[in-house]
C-alpha cells in the first residue's frame, strides 16, 4: 500500500506495535464506517494481524477523522 502523507503525522499505538495514518488508511477506514465490513475485513485490508487489533485501532482513532471529507484535508493541505 502507498504511503501519502497527511498534513500531520498520526500514528496510533495498538498492542506492541504503531500504525501510521495515511491517506490509504483513513480511506480504508472511512470505508469500513461507511458500509458492512466486518473487522475481520477491516484487519486484512490494513494488514494487521487479527480482528482484535482493528478493534483497538476503531477504538483509539479520533472520531472527526473518519467523518470529515477526504476534500476538506486536501484543501488544508493546499493552503499551507
Amino acid at each position: 500500500m502507498g504511503k501519502t502523507k497527511l498534513s500531520e503525522e498520526i500514528k496510533i499505538k495498538v498492542k506492541d506495535k504503531e500504525i501510521e495514518i495515511t491517506e490509504e488508511t483513513l480511506n480504508i477506514l472511512r470505508e469500513y464506517v461507511r458500509t458492512p465490513m466486518s473487522l475481520e475485513q477491516l484487519a486484512a485490508k490494513l494488514g494487521l494481524e487479527s480482528w482484535e487489533e482493528a478493534y483497538e485501532l476503531i477504538k483509539k482513532i479520533p472520531a472527526w477523522l473518519l467523518w470529515t471529507p477526504p476534500i476538506l484535508s486536501t484543501i488544508r493541505k493546499r493552503e499551507k
